[in-house]
């Protein structure tokens, strides 16, 4: 009798088991974005595991190039740059103009690691356009940013860690321009309780979840003018920092 009651709760655990495995599996099937087993797929609406696959693209370059061009962006790789002091980069794009993104950059020419490009692209389609649409009844027609390659350590000490700049890895996001030419600057309009202030702290918690770390004025007086953005690659369980 015990043996047959040790079988009957084995075959009773084993199809909750195989249950539990279908319904994961029918799940991954409405949205493979939340899956951390999934491809990475930037057209799709941002999942669970999104982040993750972005900051994943670390230390491939084909396969970061190859998403940018499932995802119709266009950009330009730049040749490797070897800083010395562990600077420099072998994976940096330049957007190009047209394909499926539409946000400019101020200053033009930003060079960016690709993960951090590719994060950027599903950044203005999932957050920042629906973002300004909310709040303005607008588009961002531009991004000002105070620049992404700098070698150097963090805040910019003699010595310590080096900065997720100091490899592209990185971008400062100072600014939106709509459309209709209404600015929203991260050290004006940062506080209060208006739709910049508003606007702000929505693309803010949108890219926290596209980015390895997000910083704002809410971390720090570093960076009270501009969004720290960046992929620092701290394993596939690494810590990410929301702020």
């Amino acid at each position: 009798m015990r043996a047959l009651r040790r079988t009957i709760g084995l075959l009773f655990a084993a199809a909750l088991i195989a249950a539990a495995a279908m319904l994961l599996w029918a799940w991954a099937r409405g949205r493979p974005q939340d899956m951390p087993w999934t491809p990475l797929d930037l057209g799709a609406p941002i999942g669970l595991s999104t982040g993750r696959k972005l900051t994943a693209l670390t230390g491939n370059f084909a396969l970061c190039r190859a998403k940018l061009d499932a995802a119709g962006v266009r950009y330009t790789a730049l040749p490797p740059r070897d800083g010395g002091g562990g600077c420099g980069y072998d994976d940096a794009v330049r957007f190009g103009e047209g394909g499926a993104r539409g946000i400019a950059f101020h200053p033009a020419g930003l060079g960016i690691a690709c993960p951090v490009a590719a994060a950027l692209a599903m950044w203005e389609w999932d957050v920042v356009q629906p973002a300004a649409q909310r709040h303005f009844g607008d588009r961002v027609a531009s991004i000002d940013h105070f620049g992404s390659y700098s070698c150097r350590r963090i805040y910019g000490r003699d010595a310590g860690t080096m900065s997720e700049h100091a490899t592209a890895d990185a971008v400062d996001i100072a600014g939106f321009r709509l459309a209709d030419g209404t600015r929203i600057t991260v050290v004006g309009d940062w506080r209060g309780d208006g739709a910049k202030a508003a606007f702000l702290r929505e693309v803010r918690d949108g890219a926290c979840r596209l980015f390895s770390t997000t910083l704002s004025p809410d971390y720090n007086a570093a960076h009270r003018d501009h969004l720290h953005l960046d992929q620092a690659n701290r394993g596939a369980m690494g810590w990410r920092a929301c702020r």
